[in-house]
């Protein structure tokens, strides 16, 4: 090689270093090497200010398979913390799930990233919230929310209940008598508070809301009553703003027969509720009985009750068929006020063809009422044979 040739090649070396990977470099030595020949390992390794063994591993390269874009040999390179600190995945996994331990020092708090590298760094492991999340992710672990989906222990005659329910349903819709399903949804503050979900706005026009939703700081509080027409697929909610008792239910389903039932089924001659056990509809409730005599005397037709049993509340048609949907249509939007509340009740709708119609109510309900053995017995209540408590008829006083 001259000295010409000799300056020539350095150039090319010093322009080919920056652009080529690790891998690419060597190959490139080695190649030149080759086409050297005797000396050329030493001449090239001269030249590229490098180490002869870096050209050898060169010459091999060149010669091997190709590697498919990996620049190390398989297992070359630094070693994964997997790898020198054999323990940590066990450690992990155990504070991820402890097993009942009630000595675990993460049993009774969250399990953050932050929470989690603190108490393993505690534990002698040196290691980032990054690279805990990488083993996470890598063993199929992700972030989950609590899921509601265990109703308690079922009671032996659910099923039979439900038959008898269906059963019933099925009687009264074939005679083309009334059914309805009534439940009362969440209590909900009045005020500029946030209100769950999301909906497609201007970019960078969020609705600012209080940063706090205290009782303290609301302008009251409402209370909605609902009332689902199985037949006419149609719903009516009565907002209250006081309680949430045996009146108050029966007052709105009172104001919805007037305002609907009887201009829909002038030819009925009975109406079906399907309801909860529990709260102010309850089927231990003395109240609720007493209020739903009083309605009966007042439209002429005797009312049958179906209570669904214990922790089945979620299988009522109310909650997937109306109150659900209640909820999509104000996602997002504060309920600054009743009037905002009733808007926007009253404008939900579905593909199906559900409408629904929103009444205020801003009388005021006492809690606490009793109704004594003597009241309870003049009421003119027959209950069924299969679980009485659940399944009576309230007929028209004598």
């Amino acid at each position: 090689m001259t000295e010409t040739n000799t300056i020539t090649q350095e150039n090319q070396y010093e322009l080919l270093r920056p652009v080529l990977n690790e891998r690419q470099w060597r190959i490139y030595l080695g190649t030149e090497a080759r086409k050297l020949g005797l000396g050329g390992i030493s001449q090239v390794a001269r030249v590229a200010s490098v180490d002869r063994e870096t050209v050898s591993r060169g010459i091999a390269d060149s010669k091997a398979p190709p590697l498919l874009d990996r620049i190390r040999l398989p297992g070359g390179g630094r070693k994964t913390l997997t790898d020198t600190d054999p323990t940590l995945e066990t450690d992990l996994e155990a504070l991820l799930d402890p097993k009942g331990d009630p000595m675990s020092p993460i049993q009774w708090t969250t399990k953050s990233l932050s929470r989690l590298e603190s108490t393993l760094n505690k534990a002698g492991h040196a290691v980032s919230y990054r690279t805990i999340g990488r083993i996470l992710k890598a063993k199929g672990f992700s972030l989950q929310a609590n899921k509601k989906n265990v109703e308690g222990v079922s009671h032996p005659d659910r099923d039979g209940q439900f038959q008898l329910i269906n059963t019933t349903i099925k009687d009264f819709l074939a005679t083309g008598d009334p059914v309805i399903s009534v439940d009362c949804k969440k209590k909900e503050l009045l005020g500029n508070f946030k209100n769950n979900g999301r909906e497609w706005q201007p970019k960078g026009s969020a609705e600012v809301v209080n940063v706090y939703d205290f009782p303290s700081l609301a302008d009251g509080k409402a209370v909605p009553y609902g009332i689902y027409d199985r037949l006419t697929n149609t719903g009516f909610v009565n907002v209250g703003t006081s309680a949430d008792t045996s009146a108050f239910a029966v007052e709105s389903i009172r104001r919805w027969w007037k305002e609907h039932g009887r201009k829909l089924y002038p030819n009925a001659k009975r109406l079906l509720i399907t309801c909860d056990g529990g709260g102010s509809n309850g089927s231990r409730n003395r109240l609720w009985k007493k209020e739903l005599q009083e309605l009966v005397d007042e439209i002429g037709i005797p009312i049958t009750i179906r209570h669904y049993p214990p922790a089945t509340s979620k299988w009522n048609a109310i909650e997937h068929k109306l109150f659900s949907y209640i909820s999509i249509n104000w996602r997002a939007k504060p309920l600054t006020s009743l009037e905002t509340i009733i808007r926007l009740i009253s404008s939900t709708t579905t593909t199906s063809g559900l409408t629904v119609t929103a009444v205020a109510d801003t009388n005021i309900y006492e809690k606490g009422i009793k109704i004594s053995d003597n009241e309870l017995a003049a009421l003119n209540v027959r209950q069924e044979d299969f679980h009485g408590e659940w399944n009576y008829t309230i007929g028209v006083s004598a």
